[in-house]
């Protein structure tokens, strides 16, 4: 078989180098044809020369890795995405997958697995890390029964429904960041979320779906 052609998204440099250095050991499976910082030029990398597989974050700084993701099944539905995250919430992994990834690992993850995990995803499978695989599955029996936190339904984080909560309470994004003990532009990154996952595009919209759905009583 010819090696999988990867490209690697992440926006910490000494990430890409430390992948790129686990994956040189693996020449004759794996090849990394490309790697970006960013949303845009990942896109551009990827529609340019159509690799295998993208290996992506979560979070690009600013940037949302879930809207990369949905961009990049759309515009070349033939690459599987991979997210590599450290963010081990299985809410994520929902996410990802409905954002139509190939794979969730974490970035614990070592040389010998990943490659095996890519051959799989490049053959047409959904991986996922086996230290999330069962949560996910107590996760769904729960969120059917209706035991988790309001939104969970809608594919909010723990944390988007407490930002949401904040939200619909009245406080602004440096108020919620000081309630949380987060930064302002982590608050923002939330709000983003949650505003993709209602599908709205501003914070009284989100407030209006949060009273219309009964999420905060």
């Amino acid at each position: 078989m010819a090696p999988i052609r990867v490209v690697l998204v992440d926006d910490h440099e000494m990430i890409l180098a430390g992948l790129k250095a686990m994956l040189a050991g693996f020449a004759g499976r794996v090849r990394v044809i490309g790697e970006a910082g960013g949303a845009a030029e990942a896109t551009r990398l990827v529609t340019s020369l159509r690799p295998d597989v993208v290996l992506l974050d979560v979070r690009l700084g600013p940037e949302s890795g879930l809207d990369l993701c949905r961009t990049l099944t759309r515009q070349a539905p033939e690459t599987r995405v991979v997210f590599l995250s450290v963010y081990d919430d299985e809410q994520y992994v929902f996410e990802a997958l409905r954002a139509g990834a190939g794979g969730y690992l974490l970035k614990r993850v070592d040389g010998p697995e990943l490659v095996r995990r890519l051959e799989e995803v490049a053959q047409g499978e959904t991986v996922v890390d086996p230290t999330l695989a069962g949560r996910m599955a107590v996760t769904a029996a729960r969120l059917g029964r209706g035991e988790f936190w309001p939104g969970a339904e809608r594919g909010l984080t723990q944390r988007e429904s407490e930002v949401l909560s904040l939200l619909v309470s009245g406080l602004s994004n440096k108020a919620i960041a000081a309630r949380l003990v987060l930064s302002e532009e982590t608050v923002k990154s939330h709000l983003r979320g949650l505003y993709r996952k209602l599908e709205v595009t501003d914070r009284s919209a989100a407030i209006a779906v949060a009273l219309r759905e009964g999420l905060f009583r």
